[in-house]
């Protein structure tokens, strides 16, 4: 994973955000670092609702929350000293990839969910343009198929967890919560409030067996 750091305030103007950069202070840097798993950032969900949209549910793409690892979009970070960017690039695909959805936001005095509903499909998601251009050459396979995801239900500090698994072997899928099993269609995942996600790499000579 590569990110890079564009130092100084966002929000002034280009004019003399181009001066700043001309400070070694304020110079963009690079960093290359591995990881163990990919954040995914919701959308903020609204703070309020009036009455007919009191059953709407926000929902994003998967691929808009995959953006922020293209290298050119941009994400702010603040500290208590300083404000400043971070962009992201993928530099290598491994054959599993974890997906962790950030819905949980803790503060000083409790911690919040967004309940965003996050539409993906379960194969052929090709990751092809999240890696930098210089190594795109050297990965012959860049799609990946879902074959977990686990799901978080309810409050914060009260909610429950499911887990969807996909059987390799016949290509069904099952929920497992606890000790019960019981199978579930492929388009009932991604209605979930998907929480971890693993993805298997396809290779070539793989036959896609999942039938979604």
């Amino acid at each position: 994973l590569r990110w890079g750091c564009p130092m100084g305030a966002p929000w002034q103007p280009a004019e003399e955000k181009a001066q700043l950069l001309q400070n070694s202070e304020y110079q963009e840097r690079m960093v290359e670092s591995t990881f163990l798993y990919l954040t995914l950032d919701l959308p903020t969900a609204p703070l309020y609702k009036d009455e007919k949209e009191q059953l709407i549910i926000p929902q994003v793409p998967l691929f808009s929350i995959l953006a922020k690892f293209n290298g050119s979009t941009e994400k702010e970070y603040k500290t208590y000293k300083e404000n400043f960017l971070k962009r992201f690039q993928l530099t290598r695909l491994p054959p599993y990839l974890i997906f962790c959805i950030k819905r949980f936001t803790k503060n000083n005095f409790f911690v919040e969910k967004n309940p965003t509903i996050v539409n993906f499909p379960i194969t052929n998601v090709d990751l092809r343009e999240y890696l930098s251009e210089e190594v795109q050459a050297a990965h012959a396979h860049t799609t990946y198929d879902l074959i977990a995801n686990i799901v978080h239900d309810g409050k914060p500090s009260e909610g429950s967890y499911r887990i969807h698994v996909l059987h390799h072997g016949t290509g069904k899928w099952y929920e497992l919560q606890d000790l019960q099993v019981t199978d579930i269609l492929p388009q009932m995942i991604t209605l979930s409030e998907a929480y971890i996600q693993i993805w298997k790499r396809r290779e070539e000579d793989e036959t896609n067996q999942q039938g979604a």
